[in-house]
C-alpha cells in the first residue's frame, strides 16, 4: 500500500526568507515543457507526478530528511525525476557518475553513508557496500496519482553531497543545505543572469560537479531543462547545431570548451543573445576579448562565474564586455568577501590576498570530516558591516563562519576581484578541480612505484595537462601499467597526460622535492615508424598522412599503427583538435565520437579512409 504520511506539508518560509526551491517548482505551469532529454519530454505536471511517486516510495522505505540517496544514473529524464523526487522526500542526493571506475563509485557511496543507491537497471553500475540498490524504474513506475506535497524540511536540511578531489588522497564530500540552494537561484535572478520567462537551459555539466546544480535549479523557476548528451557535449559542431535547434537561451560551459564553439555561433542562430555562463577555470585575456566582441555584436551575453563547491556553486559574477582585463566580478548577495593577508588582516583596494567567503550560502562542511571542516570553515570574526559584498544579517558573534577558498585574488575598484591562482596544491584543469596530492597518492600506490610527484604543466600537446614524475622501487614501471592502475582508481580527467621516469628527484636544501627543478616534459616531433623499404610500418600512404596529423596533435615521439590515442595522453580537447586538423588537411567531416569509437590508429585511419572514399563518390 502506498504510504501517505502526515508530516508532508507545504513549506512556509519565514518572513523575508527565500522561498524553497520546491515551493517554486510547484507553481510552474503544468502544461509547460520541463525536461527535454533526447526523444523524451516531460511537462511540469508529469515531472511533479513522477517525482511525487518516487518520493512516496522513498518515504515508505524510511528515507527522509538527512537521508542520502546515491543517484548512479546517466544524464536523462530519469535522472531529473530521481533528483527532484529525492528532494521532494526531504532527502539529499549524492551524484555518482556511472562512468566512474567501480572502485571510486564504491568509495563515494560508502564514504557518504548512502542509504540507497538508485541505478538505471537491475545489476547496472552496481557497487560494493551495504546500501541497497534499486532500479529507477521501480521507484518512478506508474501508480496512484498523488498531490505534489513535498516533505517539510528545515532551512539547513541537507540538499546534496558532492565530492571534490581531496588533498589527503581521498575525495571529500561537501554538504550543502536546502536554503543555500534556494538562495542561489534567487541570486542568479537578482544578478540578471537568470532572466528568461520560460527559458530553455542546457544541462551541460556532469551531475557529479556542482555546476550542474546551477543548471537544474532553473527548473524551479519554470524554465525548460534541455539535457545535452555526451556525444554532443564533446563535439563543438554538434553543440553549436544543438544550441540553435533546441533554441537554447542559456548555456553553462568552461572556457576550454567555449573556445572552439565561438566560431560556430552566428548572430542569425537561435534566440540571441545567448546567455553564456562561463566558469570552472580562468578566462584568458584573448578569450575575454573574443567573448566581449561577440557580446558587442549581440550574439552573446556572457557572465564569468566563480565559486567553490563549498559555497553553493557561484560566489561572484562578472559580466564580460568588449574592453578591460579578465576579472571574476563582484560577490553575489548571499555571500560576503574577505580578502585577507597571511595574518588575516583585510587587504586594501589594489592589494592581493587570499579570498575568504562568508554568509548563509557557505556549506555545512565536509561529510564525516570534522577536523577538515574546522580547518577550512573558520569563525567569521568580522561582522556584516565590514563586508565587501553587503550585509545579510549574520555576524561573527552569532556563530557565522567563513570558508577559506585557497584562491588568491587582487582587489579591484568597485568591489570587483581579479583571480590570481591557487595558494596550495590544487589546480583546475578543463573545468575540473583536482588536488595533485590525490593523484600522487594513487600513483604512489601503483606496484613498483617508490616515489611520485604530479604537476600541472602549461604546455602538454598544445594545452595545459598533468605530468606525472615517478621513480621505480626496483626498475622501470611500464607506462601502460601506470595508466591502467590510475584508470581503475581515478576519473579519466585525473589521469596524467604524460609520465616521466626519473632515477632520482631533485631536492631542496631541506631535503624536500624541488618541484621547480623537475625536468620539462619532452614532447618530441612526430616520428612514424618505417619498415626496411622506407614505407610506414603497417600503414598505407593515406594512413601515413593521418598518422602524422595524429602525431602532431599528440606531440608524441613515435606513432605506430596499434597505438591508442587516449593511452598516449589524448583527451576531449585534443580529440577536438584532431578532428579540426583532419577537416583542414583532408577535407573530411570527422565527428569527435569517431575518435572515441576508434581510439587505435589503425582503426581510426581505416574509418577516415572510408569517409574519404564516400566523399569522393558523392563528388563524381
Amino acid at each position: 500500500m502506498t504510504a501517505v504520511l502526515p508530516e508532508r506539508a507545504r513549506l512556509h518560509p519565514a518572513p523575508g526568507a527565500v522561498p524553497d526551491l520546491l515551493e517554486r517548482l510547484a507553481q510552474a505551469p503544468a502544461g509547460r515543457t520541463a525536461v527535454v532529454a533526447g526523444g523524451d519530454e516531460l511537462t511540469f505536471g508529469a515531472l511533479r507526478a513522477r517525482a511525487m511517486r518516487f518520493a512516496d516510495r522513498l518515504t515508505a522505505r524510511g528515507i527522509g530528511p538527512e537521508s542520502v540517496v546515491a543517484l548512479c544514473l546517466p544524464r536523462g529524464a530519469d535522472l531529473v525525476v530521481a533528483l527532484i523526487g529525492t528532494l521532494t522526500a526531504g532527502a539529499a542526493y549524492l551524484p555518482v557518475d556511472p562512468k566512474l571506475p567501480a572502485e571510486r563509485r564504491s568509495y563515494l557511496i560508502e564514504d557518504a553513508g548512502a542509504d540507497l543507491v538508485v541505478t538505471a537497471g537491475k545489476g547496472e553500475a552496481s557497487t560494493a557496500g551495504v546500501a541497497p540498490h534499486l532500479p529507477v524504474a521501480d521507484l518512478s513506475a506508474p501508480g496512484p496519482e498523488l498531490p505534489y506535497v513535498p516533505v517539510a524540511i528545515g532551512s539547513d536540511t541537507l540538499a546534496y553531497v558532492i565530492y571534490t578531489s581531496g588533498s589527503t588522497g581521498r575525495p571529500k564530500g561537501v554538504e550543502i543545505g536546502r536554503a543555500a540552494v534556494s538562495a542561489l537561484l534567487a541570486e542568479l535572478e537578482d544578478a540578471s543572469i537568470a532572466v528568461t520567462d520560460g527559458g530553455r537551459v542546457g544541462w551541460n555539466a556532469s551531475p557529479s560537479f556542482d555546476a550542474s546544480v546551477q543548471q537544474w535549479v532553473r527548473l524551479c523557476r519554470g524554465d525548460t531543462l534541455v539535457m545535452i548528451d555526451e556525444e554532443t557535449r564533446a563535439d563543438p559542431t554538434l553543440l553549436a547545431r544543438f544550441v540553435d535547434e533546441q533554441a537554447l537561451t542559456d548555456l553553462d560551459i568552461t572556457p576550454s570548451h567555449a573556445e572552439p564553439l565561438l566560431d560556430l555561433l552566428g548572430a542569425d542562430g537561435g534566440p540571441r543573445p545567448l546567455t553564456l555562463l562561463v566558469g570552472g577555470e580562468a578566462v584568458s585575456p584573448a578569450l575575454w576579448r573574443r567573448l566581449g566582441a561577440l557580446g558587442a555584436r549581440g550574439v552573446l551575453r556572457t557572465v564569468n562565474l566563480y565559486g567553490p563547491t563549498e559555497c553553493t556553486v557561484d560566489a561572484t559574477a562578472g559580466w564580460i564586455g568588449p574592453d578591460g582585463e579578465p576579472h571574476i566580478g563582484r560577490v553575489l548577495p548571499g555571500l560576503r568577501t574577505r580578502v585577507l593577508d597571511a595574518a588575516l588582516n583585510p587587504v586594501p583596494e589594489g592589494g592581493s590576498g587570499e579570498l575568504y567567503l562568508a554568509g548563509p550560502r557557505v556549506g555545512r562542511g565536509y561529510r564525516g570530516r570534522p577536523a577538515l571542516t574546522a580547518e577550512r570553515f573558520l569563525p567569521d570574526r568580522a561582522g556584516p558591516d565590514e563586508a565587501d559584498g553587503g550585509a545579510d544579517g549574520a555576524s561573527g558573534a552569532g556563530g557565522a563562519r567563513m570558508y577559506r577558498t585557497g584562491d588568491l585574488v587582487r582587489v579591484l575598484p568597485e568591489g570587483r576581484l581579479a583571480y590570481l591562482g591557487r595558494a596550495d596544491g590544487q589546480v583546475k584543469l578543463r573545468g575540473h578541480r583536482i588536488e595533485l596530492r590525490e593523484v600522487e597518492a594513487a600513483l604512489a600506490a601503483t606496484p613498483g612505484v617508490a616515489e611520485a610527484v604530479v604537476v600541472l604543466h602549461p604546455e602538454v600537446h598544445g594545452a595545459p595537462g598533468l605530468v606525472a614524475y615517478h621513480r621505480g622501487s626496483g626498475g622501470a614501471v611500464a607506462e601502460a601499467d601506470l595508466r591502467a592502475h590510475l584508470g581503475a582508481a581515478l576519473p579519466a580527467y585525473m589521469v596524467p597526460a604524460l609520465f616521466v621516469a626519473l632515477d632520482r628527484f631533485p631536492t631542496t636544501v631541506n631535503g624536500k622535492v624541488d618541484r621547480a627543478a623537475l625536468p620539462a616534459p619532452v614532447t618530441a616531433g612526430p616520428v612514424v615508424p618505417a619498415g626496411e623499404d622506407g614505407a610506414p610500418d603497417g600503414l598505407s600512404a593515406s594512413q601515413q598522412l593521418i598518422a602524422k596529423v595524429w602525431a602532431t596533435v599528440l606531440g608524441a615521439p613515435r606513432i605506430g599503427p596499434d597505438d591508442n590515442f587516449f593511452k598516449l595522453g589524448g583527451h576531449s580537447l585534443l580529440a577536438i583538435k584532431l578532428v579540426s586538423r583532419v577537416r583542414a588537411e583532408l577535407g573530411v567531416a570527422l565527428p569527435v565520437k569517431a575518435v572515441y569509437a576508434n581510439p587505435r590508429l589503425r582503426d581510426l585511419a581505416a574509418h577516415i579512409d572510408t569517409l574519404v572514399a564516400a566523399t569522393a563518390s558523392q563528388d563524381r
